[in-house]
């Protein structure tokens, strides 16, 4: 993995220290690059701390107890999440053939809960909490 251009932030020690053991069901890897983390062998998941935040979007956007995250679909099957309004930058990138987006963002969310909040969605695809979760890509 490649580390983000603003990885050293120190809020992404926060993150990073905070990385669960297992998300969506997957083991943690070790990665070999700063801020960030890698789940499943071979990796489904990705995180990386520290990308520059993007702005306003046409990409959809939801939010899934209490963390707004808007999702890029061009490369589907591959997904890719950003905690949106969050600074420093944080964007997971799912492998949806073989994990669950959803169980991705509910299992990352308390991790990008700690980054500090600038922007919110005005727009919302949808509302989602641990019992709603519909217009999230699944594995298929």
């Amino acid at each position: 993995m490649e580390a983000a251009p603003n990885a050293n932030d120190p809020a992404c020690a926060d993150v990073t220290v905070r990385l669960p053991q297992t998300v969506a069901e997957l083991g943690k890897r070790s990665t070999n690059a700063q801020a960030t983390g890698a789940w499943g062998d071979p990796s489904a998941v990705e995180l990386r701390c520290g990308i520059e935040p993007s702005g306003p979007t046409t990409d959809d956007c939801v939010n899934v107890n209490g963390v707004d995250w808007i999702i890029d679909r061009s490369q589907a099957p591959l997904f890719r999440f950003e905690a949106y309004g969050r600074s420093p930058g944080l964007e997971v990138f799912v492998d949806s053939e073989r994990v669950s987006g959803t169980a991705v963002v509910l299992d990352l969310g308390s991790v990008a809960e700690q980054l500090p909040q600038e922007r919110q969605c005005t727009s919302l695809v949808d509302e989602l909490d641990e019992d709603d979760f519909s217009g999230l890509p699944d594995a298929g």
